[in-house]
């Protein structure tokens, strides 16, 4: 697995030099139900990860890493903040703020999207456990089924709205946290289904860059994109301002005139406009 940390840089462990070659090591059980149904064993697992976890299961620290920034960008989509393996035959979407700024980069696959962030976090975890209790308050406040169920990193939420499913996936760190949302169709984010297990392959070997700025808690922490991802996009919003100024300065194609009257010299005849186009997406979808 890429990554190692540190500590166990001594161990003989050989990489396998492949995202998806990779043994399954998940436990995909899962228990359904109200936020009760955790019982003590989840809330003790929440509040102990980082110390119990397996040392070879990321989301990594980048402080905690034998390699440096450089190599593990050959292997991960370099974000600033996070360092994301991107899986074979996924999309990136970025997605823009107003001011014009990445906002979000979500990696799109063939069974739904799986976006990862990292947020500022104080220096003993809970964060998680506390924004996983806001997000189920805030679905259920819009008529969404949500479940809380075990993954390899404790509690994970489901929720069913009316538009996809969601799963929300965090893990605390030293000052930061990190948010996986996968959402898809119907029954594409079960516990068991290529979406999720795809998603936890990707958290697993996720570094995160908390950097030495502060932040306050629960702030996204900066999205940066790779020069090559962005001179894709601001080519990619070129070509769509240029296809919109050439419908915008096409001919248009002139009205027939009346055959047997004509208007009269003094009145005139009003001329529409070119439209307003609409105005563009904020998701620029580029090839993976």
């Amino acid at each position: 697995m890429f990554g190692r940390r540190k500590k166990t840089a001594a161990q003989d462990e050989a990489s396998t030099g492949g995202f998806f070659e990779d043994e399954d090591t998940f436990d995909n059980s899962s228990s359904a139900g109200g936020d009760d149904a955790l019982g003590t064993a989840t809330a003790a697992r929440d509040e102990t990860v980082g110390e119990q976890a397996d040392p070879d299961l990321g989301p990594f620290d980048l402080t905690e890493l034998d390699e440096d920034r450089d190599t593990l960008a050959q292997t991960r989509l370099d974000l600033g903040s996070v360092l994301v393996p991107l899986p074979a035959g996924g999309q990136l979407q970025v997605e823009m703020n107003q001011a014009g700024a990445p906002q979000a980069v979500h990696v799109v696959t063939a069974h739904g999207r799986i976006t990862i962030a990292a947020y500022a976090a104080p220096k003993s975890p809970g964060q998680w456990r506390e924004v996983a209790a806001d997000l189920a308050t805030s679905l259920r406040s819009d008529q969404s089924a949500v479940s809380m169920e075990t993954g390899p990193w404790g509690r994970e939420l489901h929720g069913v709205t009316s538009n996809a499913d969601l799963r929300f996936i965090g893990v605390d760190g030293y000052r930061w946290m990190v948010r996986c949302v996968l959402a898809g169709p119907s029954g594409a984010v079960a516990n068991d289904s290529p979406l999720v297990q795809i998603a936890r392959d990707v958290l697993a070997q996720t570094v995160v860059d908390r950097g030495t700025e502060p932040h306050p808690v629960r702030t996204p922490l900066p999205v940066v994109l790779p020069a090559a991802l962005t001179a894709q996009l601001a080519a990619a919003q070129q070509q769509q301002a240029e296809q919109a100024e050439q419908a915008r300065t096409a001919p248009q194609e002139a009205p027939p005139q009346p055959s047997t009257s004509a208007a009269p010299a003094n009145q005139t005849t009003p001329t529409e406009g070119p439209r307003r186009g609409s105005s563009g997406s904020a998701m620029q979808q580029l090839g993976g």
